[in-house]
């Protein structure tokens, strides 16, 4: 019995160091190269990736100079790893060469903030709470102002603070981030020179600081007219010949080729709708008493959709196209993604460009703390990628992005972090990273650019 046991546990302790041996090749076997989970089911690190492939590729050919023992790869192996962290350049400037701009993504950017450093107190970032029309609903909410640097209008908090839209680093941060994220022309925020929203201070004196750092990154401006004070045909006249000749000549400066092969500024006008048809049809028709067509300061003029009847009115008017802006699907006709074929369809028969407004979600609490109703949540991305699916069914000439840093109404893109103050936890892009929304933009960028080749064949 007690040489039985004996010869049984040899077999044992002998099955053992197979089972070990073998898991031992097995491991030595694994690849070297683990798959990235991903969430929207696409790679969202292609830097990374391409620094695997280029240690796989030294990896190759150390294998075949040298013997291929498991001592030797895996000494070779730690000097390779140690070259490439050695001479690999920031990962910020590789996410730049990686991306080009494509000049069929517009982005809707503001130039308003401002703080003490720079403007000499803040501006936009102490937003006031805005009340309710209905003084009943209104008595329910808080009121007063936001408490900057802390206490900020928005619902997410900014990577880089509360900054100054006048700082020269957060301008060209702007700029990397736009570039990186294949982003082609900036949609910039515009009032005239002297005038501002209510909540602002004019900002035309920075318009050729943008303009010289987008040049520096191969970005390109055009300008989103805001609804000031007076603005009728005789005023857009006079402003569009100002920006044109102010700006005009800058390489930055954006003109769109049409399908006749001219090259024409381009103009979005927000809440067009204000102004009756027959104002707008005296600048924008050849027959109009101020008419701006045929001139040297003809252009493109996008007009906003917010209502399905609006569609008539802006093709009466002379407008050149129509764009959504709004980023809350169901919110209104024109910002929901099902109206969008039907829209294309009666853009093309009446010779109009259609370009949807796409955006990575909707909340604007921090604000209009009465109207979470409108609140549309990220859900970790996929709401932007539905927008964009939704975008690219109807192949428009152009998307827009609405925005890269609408702090107030949370539908930026720019870079978001974490952040808890006293009683204030803000939104943040948990668990990804806070430069998600721009590789989500350049992943879609690219799709776009492949999908537009099939288009035109």
């Amino acid at each position: 019995m007690a040489r039985f046991r004996r010869r049984t546990c040899i077999i044992l302790l002998l099955f053992i160091l197979f089972i070990c041996s073998i898991m031992m090749a097995l491991k030595t076997l694994r690849p070297d190269r683990a798959g990235f989970g991903d969430p929207f089911g696409l790679g969202l690190l292609p830097e990374l990736q391409q620094r695997t492939e280029l240690l796989d590729n030294k990896q190759n050919s150390l294998n075949r100079v040298h013997g291929d023992t498991v001592t030797q790869i895996s000494n070779m192996r730690a000097v390779a790893v140690n070259t490439m962290k050695a001479s690999m350049p920031p990962v910020n400037k590789l996410e730049e060469e990686l991306s080009s701009p494509n000049y069929n993504f517009h982005i809707f950017y503001y130039s308003w903030f401002g703080n003490p450093q720079f403007d000499g107190k803040y501006i936009h970032w102490n937003h006031p709470l805005l009340p309710h029309w209905d003084p009943k609903i209104a008595n329910n909410y808080p009121k007063g102002r936001h408490n900057p640097p802390e206490d900020i209008g928005a619902n997410f908090y900014p990577e880089l603070g509360s900054y100054s839209s006048k700082d020269p680093s957060v301008i060209e941060a702007h700029m990397k981030q736009m570039l990186s994220a294949s982003i082609g022309v900036i949609a910039l925020s515009w009032y005239p020179p002297g005038m501002a929203d209510e909540n602002g201070e004019p900002t035309d004196d920075l318009v050729p600081v943008i303009l010289d750092y987008a040049h520096k990154y191969n970005l390109k401006v055009t300008f989103h007219v805001e609804p000031y004070k007076d603005r009728d045909d005789r005023s857009m006249y006079h402003n569009v010949k100002y920006i044109i000749d102010k700006y005009g000549a800058h390489p930055a400066f954006y003109r769109h080729k049409t399908s006749t092969g001219r090259f024409l500024p381009m103009f979005y006008v927000y809440d067009s709708y204000v102004t009756i048809p027959e104002i707008w049809a005296n600048l924008l028709t050849v027959s109009g008493s101020q008419t701006i067509r045929n001139t040297p300061y003809d252009a493109l003029f996008i007009a906003l959709l917010v209502e399905e009847r609006h569609k008539h009115d802006i093709h009466r008017s002379g407008f050149d196209g129509m764009y959504t802006y709004f980023a809350t699907n169901g919110f209104s006709y024109g910002s929901s993604h099902h109206n969008w074929a039907s829209l294309k369809a009666f853009c093309d028969s009446n010779n109009l460009m259609f370009i949807p407004s796409v955006g990575p979600g909707y909340i604007d609490t921090s604000i209009r703390p009465w109207n979470n109703h409108n609140t549309r949540n990220r859900v970790n991305g996929k709401y932007y990628e539905t927008a964009f699916n939704a975008a690219l069914l109807v192949r428009p000439e152009i998307i827009s992005i609405t925005s890269f840093n609408e702090w107030h109404e949370g539908t930026q893109i720019e870079k978001a972090v974490p952040k808890r103050t006293g009683q204030i936890v803000y939104l943040d892009y948990k668990p990804h990273k806070p430069n998600v929304y721009l590789e989500l933009t350049q992943k879609w960028s690219e799709k776009y650019r492949k999908e537009k080749e099939q288009w035109l064949m």
